[in-house]
This record gives structure tokens, sequence and C-alpha cells, in this order.
């Protein structure tokens, strides 16, 4: 017993804060050791030990790190109750936020030298499953109830149109309750901090990630520098309660995107693109407005104290917001808006519109914009006057430069004051009359009251032009509503789901990514300037309901690409991260604290957005894929895996143009990272049949870039555990020279059931029950039992048919 008790108190990696304590029973092959502080205090956790005999092997050797116990050698694990601030590494009170109940695992093997390497495999939950969810279904409250009220306010419509919004709002208002009520639901959960795949098919957790873990191995090699591996585990993001049975989003958007082209005349046709550009200028109305506002008023108080250095910054802010403002309607989408509105006005005249081969053909002869091929459907009108808002929106532009002209001329005349010097200097009467007529002052007049008039003059402007472009843009968000309208929201809400689903995990995978590599130079310079890969391995079948779930995975993953990270100071003890946004475009404020927040790089700290780029590899490899292989469509996976190829490529291509030369050259001495690209290039051209090297190149590539790594199944249970078992034991021997005779015992020290724990009945969701032989949730059917039972399936199909036909002769 005291070689157990000396070995883990060797053995607890990094633990400076506990210490093992006394042994308190041992019954048979199960002793159970305290953990006290390091000073002796209470006992804070326990250590189960199993001591469990796996066999000899020929040369008389274990598998794996073996002591003497009754004259017996045998095979030594741990599985820790203690709290999550047991490693040193994670004392922290970020950690502790994110992570919960964490089942750590110890093994010891032999390197190819015949030295010992010691691992630490621990899997954690994560408490973000519940909280980015609830965080963002109250972010698409707030967007939903602030679309509803514009609609309300777009003002008088012709009846057609009334009907279409009235209906469009009573829709909208039943989707507002609906996610009021899974928000109100998720509230109540306070038991298990992850979903398990036994409940993907509740409404209530619909939003909620499946089985989100953390997958980390800590390897402690004789040679080499310690290292630490980590794979966010989740289940597949997709809409479960929704079902399957008209194919996933991937699939569902693009025939609702050709229906709504091909329709007859009820809406005017907007393409996506559009739609999300009057998002994107609706949004930037709202952020900018009141923000153009804050400056003015400081831009008026500075004045009021006479201060030209304060003067002259609050001028420069707000310069450079109203430039923004202005910009943002420079987009010929809020010209046709405009118009659109206007027609569907009382008294509009509304046409019906031609077919789309002559709405092509007029297209062509009137050099439309290719961002506008499709507002030929858009009816004109003799009485509008397109140059109206042209004066409309220069008004904001002109307001400003009247302001920026007057600010420079008092600052000039306080400086020639100052100076002793009389009068107005020679340069005055080169500016611009009209700006000098808009108020006559004298040097020491007081600046407030003269800016006073201009700053009015620019919120008047600024105003006018809000309310007509909010209206138009408005209109344009009708349109997308007003067509199919319950199949609309129903995709919208489709969308949400296997969002929140994608988003949990990718939060989760970014804090501990941050946490992991804060002391990483490279890695932080790396983050601001080009951002982070993330890498996901979908395990998934091109087959039945798993096709659904790949299309809708897919979509979800794609979405993320509108995610940006943005660090903050955490002035409080609460260190969760922020959500803020709106559908098409999402910041998450990731918090740490004020000692960690110092060291980072400037750009950081100033609030730059860091990006990420998701992309998706999936290799079916159950014995579903056997029968899509040989009977079905494997289409949907290939253009997916070199879809996603192309992003790997572009971010490659970032990657080497923005990094500095000397992180480049270093860089490429440590990897062929060419050469990885253009195998992966050539396993993916190759159509081979369960190509799980495509897993493997896209793995790797993903690890050299200092990527955050995810592995999907359906449920994130056996093909995931798979997967990261045997990725753990190839980094393992490629890496950190395992011997080579050991790496299939390793693999099955992994997976084995005494390394899981027993498991009860209602372990097992899928069934409900376990039996003796059946495989554990880390076991997989071996291959060559598949590629069998895929041959016996055929040999019975053909049986069954010539049963069939000697029966009907």
């Amino acid at each position: 017993m005291e070689t157990i008790l000396s070995y883990f108190q060797r053995s607890f990696l990094g633990c400076a804060s506990f210490k093992v304590g006394e042994l308190l029973k041992s019954k048979e092959q199960l002793l159970s050791l305290s953990l006290r502080t390091s000073d002796g205090g209470k006992v804070v956790g326990t250590i189960e030990v199993s001591l469990v005999k796996m066999g000899e092997i020929e040369d008389g050797d274990t598998d794996h790190i073996t002591t003497d116990v009754q004259g017996q050698k045998c095979a030594l694990m741990y599985e820790s109750t203690a709290p999550e601030s047991l490693s040193g590494k994670e004392n922290l009170p970020f950690m502790n936020a994110v992570l919960r109940n964490p089942v750590c695992k110890l093994y010891r093997f032999p390197t190819s030298d015949n030295k010992w390497m010691r691992i630490r495999e621990q899997m954690s939950e994560s408490i973000l499953s519940f909280h980015i969810p609830k965080e963002l279904i109250s972010l698409h409250i707030k967007e939903d109830l602030c679309r509803n009220q514009e609609l309300k306010e777009l003002g008088d419509l012709s009846p057609h149109w009334d009907n279409l919004r009235k209906n469009v709002l009573s829709h909208c208002d039943q989707m507002v309750t609906m996610y009021q009520d899974i928000l109100t639901e998720l509230s109540k959960e306070t038991g298990s901090s992850f979903k398990s795949s036994s409940s993907k098919g509740e409404k209530t957790l619909e939003f909620v990630p499946v089985n989100l873990h953390l997958q980390r191995m800590q390897v402690h090699s004789p040679h080499l520098k310690d290292a630490l591996y980590d794979v966010i585990t989740v289940g597949a993001p997709a809409a479960h309660f929704q079902g399957f049975k008209n194919g996933g989003l991937r699939k569902l958007l693009h025939r609702f995107e050709t229906e709504r082209r091909n329709t007859g005349y009820q809406f005017i046709y907007y393409s996506p693109e559009n739609t999300a550009k009057a998002k994107e200028v609706l949004s930037s109305i709202n952020q900018l407005q009141p923000l153009i506002a804050t400056h003015a008023d400081l831009l008026l108080t500075s004045a009021s104290q006479r201060s030209p250095d304060s003067l002259k910054s609050s001028l420069k802010l707000l310069s450079e917001k109203t430039e923004l403002f202005v910009h943002a309607f420079k987009d010929q989408l809020v010209r046709s808006a405009l118009l659109a509105l206007y027609t569907a006005r009382p008294g509009g005249i509304l046409k019906k519109p031609p077919s789309p081969n002559v709405s092509t053909e007029e297209k062509s002869t009137q050099h439309d914009t290719p961002q506008l091929r499709r507002q030929d459907s858009i009816p004109h009108h003799s009485d509008y006057d397109e140059e109206e808002w042209d004066r409309v929106w220069a008004n904001v532009g002109k307001s400003l430069n009247c302001i920026i002209a007057k600010v420079d001329k008092l600052i000039e005349r306080d400086s020639h004051n100052e100076e002793g010097a009389g009068g107005s200097s020679s340069k005055d009467g080169e500016a611009d009359h009209t700006l000098e007529d808009s108020i006559t002052s004298h040097p020491r007049e007081d600046w407030y009251e003269q800016l006073h008039p201009l700053i009015l003059t620019l919120k008047e402007c600024m105003g006018e032009v809000v309310n007509r472009a909010k209206q138009s843009l408005t209109f344009v968000l009708l349109q997308e509503l007003a067509y199919s309208l319950p199949q609309c929201l129903m995709l919208t809400l489709r969308r949400d789901i296997v969002f929140s689903q994608a988003l949990a995990g990718l939060v989760c995978g970014f804090i501990i990514k941050l946490h992991t590599s804060l002391h990483d130079p490279g890695f932080l310079q790396q983050l601001h300037t080009v951002g982070l890969i993330v890498q996901y391995e979908g395990l998934l079948s091109t087959y039945s309901d798993e096709i659904g779930m790949l299309e809708d995975m897919a979509v979800g993953i794609s979405d993320l690409r509108k995610v940006a990270f943005k660090i903050t100071e955490a002035t409080s003890n609460d260190v969760l991260p922020v959500l803020t946004g709106r559908r098409e475009h999402y910041v998450v404020e990731v918090k740490l604290p004020a000692t960690v927040f110092e060291s980072l790089p400037l750009q950081i700290k100033e609030g730059q957005l860091l990006h990420v780029y998701p992309v998706l590899f999936n290799v079916g490899i159950n014995e579903q894929q056997t029968l899509a292989e040989r009977f079905g469509d494997v289409s949907l996976q290939e253009s997916i895996n070199q879809e996603n190829f192309e992003l790997v490529q572009e971010y490659y291509s970032i990657f080497m143009e923005k990094m500095p030369p000397d992180y480049i050259s270093h860089f490429q001495e440590q990897t062929d990272l060419k050469g990885l690209l253009d195998n992966l290039h050539q396993n993916i051209q190759a159509k081979k049949r369960k190509n799980v090297e495509i897993m493997w190149l896209a793995a790797t590539i993903c690890r050299k870039l200092n990527g955050i790594r995810f592995t999907c199944c359906k449920s994130a249970k056996d093909r995931t555990s798979m997967s990261v078992t045997l990725e753990q034991c190839s980094i393992l021997r490629d890496e950190h020279q395992l011997h080579k005779d050991f790496f299939i015992r390793a693999l099955d020290c992994m997976r084995s059931r005494q390394t899981q724990g027993a498991l009860n009945e209602s372990d097992d969701p899928e069934t409900g029950c376990l039996t003796d032989n059946k495989p554990t949730s880390r076991h997989f059917y071996p291959v060559a039992l598949l590629l069998v039972s895929s041959h016996l399936l055929v040999v019975w199909l053909i049986l069954s048919l010539a049963l069939l036909l000697a029966k009907y002769q």
C-alpha cells in the first residue's frame, strides 16, 4: 500500500495545494484514498483506485503501469471524485466557472527506449452547455421584439401589405412566446451541466448541445517537453425534436430559396444576401445613432470648457462615427427599399412583375447591378423623387463638414489670441464662405453657443435619415417573412437551435484553448493577427436520419463564421462569457482576471475582435455508412469535405501572409504543413470508402495551426470515444515515442470497461439496458465484423429476392 500512496503523491500532476493522505478503505480490487490540503487540513475529496488484473503478455510484462499487490501484476488506475481545483494548472476561477465534474485517469506506458511516460486523461462537463443557449435565446427574444415593434411602426400600408404585416406579427408574437417559454424551462435546469443523449429529443432542451465534454490528455515524457492535448466532444448540432423526415437545413434552405425565387407575385423578392445586408444596416443604425449623439454632446461639453485638446479629441470621435453612419447608407439596397416602400403606401401602384426570363433580359439591357438582379419585381412610380433620398442622406455629411470647419476656425482664433495676434489670419478668407455664414462669431465668443446650432442640425438630419432608412429596410425584412410564413419561421427556429448547440461548443473550446495557451506569445500573435481555425471531425453516416443531421451540422458550423470574440478584464467574480449581437453577427465577450489580462498583447487589450474559421470534415465509419457507400449516395459528404478543404487552404494563405517572417520560417522548420495539405487534398479527391486518413490529416493540420479540435457523432458516445482514444494513442506513438508493441494495448486500456467504471442499466440511453456482452460506450464494433455483417446482409437480400421470385412463379 505504501507503493500506491507514494505513486499518487508523485503522480498527482501539478497539485501544489493538495496531497494524497492515508488509506481510507480497501475492499478486494478497490482502494479509497483521502485527499487533504497540503497543510494537513480537512479532507476535500477522495481517490478511488481500481486494481484490475490485466493478464500477462507473452514476454511476461503487463500492458501498462504495474505494481506488486499480493504477488500479482495489476493494472493501476484511478478515478478522482475530488473537486476540479485539484489540478494546479486549472486552479483558477475561470476554469471552475467553465468545467464541472472531472473524471481523471492515470496511465503509465513504456517508450521506445524502454523508459516510462505518464499520461493523465481527464473528461469534464461544461456549464456552458446551458449558459450559452440561455444567453442566445435572450438575444433572440430581444431582437424579435425589436423587429416586431419596427414592423408596427412602418406606418400606413395598402390593404395587401397591411394584411401581410398583421399575419407576420401574429406568427412572430407566437415565436417570441415560444422562445420565452423555452428560456423559462432552461432556467429551471439546475442539476446536470450537460444534456445526455437520451434527452436529445426533448423540446425544452432543443437549444442545448448533446454530451458536451472536454477530453484532455496530459503527457509527461522522460525526454520530451510535457504536452497537453484537448478535444471537445459533442453530439452533432442538429434539431432532433423537429426530426429529419424532410432532410436537414442544407436541403431545406436550398428548397425554400428556390421556391421563393420562382413564386407568383405576393411579395417582393430579395436575395438572402440582400436580406442579410438589410439586417446589417439596421444593426449599424441602432448602434451608431446613440454613439453619434453621445459624441456630439461630448463635443459641446468640451466647447463649454473651452479646451482645444478636448475639442479636437471629441471632434475626431464624432467624425469617425458619423463617417461610418454615412457609409452604411451607400448601398443601392437602401434606395431600392425606399422605392418599394413608397409603392406599398396607400394609393401606390403595384404591377405584376415580369417572369424570371423576361426579368433577366430587362436586367441585361438596363445594366442593373448584379446584387439587385431580382429587384425588377419592385414596381416604379412616376411621382417618386429618387433624388430626394440623396439630398437627405448628403445633409448628414454636410452638417459634419460645417462642424469641422467651425471647430478648426475656433481653435485657430484661440491660438492667435494667445500669441497676441489680432484679427483673423489671411487663411480665413480661403475657407468655404457657405460654412462661415452659418454663424458669425468673434474670437472671444462662447464656443458652446457657436457649435450648439450646428450639432442640432446634425442630429435633425441624422434623425430624418434614420427614420426613412429604418422603415424601408424593415419593409425588406417583411418580404422575407411574408412568403410561406409558417415554413420561414420554422426554418429560423431550426437554424437557431442548431446554431445554439454549435455556439456552446465553440465558446467552450475557445475559452479552454485561450487559457491553456496564455503564455505562448506565438499563439497570442496568431490570435489577433489571423484568428483561430476550428476543426470539426464528423463521424456521421450518409444514410437515413443521419443525412439530415449532417445537413444541419454543416449549416450550423458554417454559421459560426458570424461569431467573433473579444477579451475583456473581469471586474468581479463572475467570469462567465457574455453574448451580444444579432442573428447575423455575434460577439462573445470572454473575461480574464486583471493579472492575466495585463499580460496580453495591446491589440487584444484594446478590444480587437478575434475571428474564428470553422471547418468540417466528415467520414462515416459505421455499418450504416457501408450501406450508403454500396447502395446509397455519399455526394453530400464529398461536397462538404471539398468545400471545407478550400476554407482550410484560405486560412493557410492568410496565415502565411500575415504572420511575421521570423515566425513563418521557424514554423516551416517544425512542420511540413504544405505537404499535409496536399496529402489531404489527394485523399479527398480519391473518394475512397471510409477514408479515415482524411480525419487524421485534418486533425494533424489543426493541431499544427494551434487550432481547436472537435469530434462529433450522433450522440458523442461510441464513434466519438473510439475516434478520440485512437487519436490519443496515435499521438503517443508519433509524438512521444510510445513503444510500438504497446500501441494496441494502450488503446485497449483506454477503451476498457474497467477504465470506465461500472455502468447501470440507465447508462445506455439508446437501449435503456446493458447486457454483459454489449460493448461499453468506449467500445466500437470491430471493422472486420462490420464488413462481414455487410456481406451477410447482401447475401440475405439476394436469397430473399430469390425466394420471392420462386414463390410468385
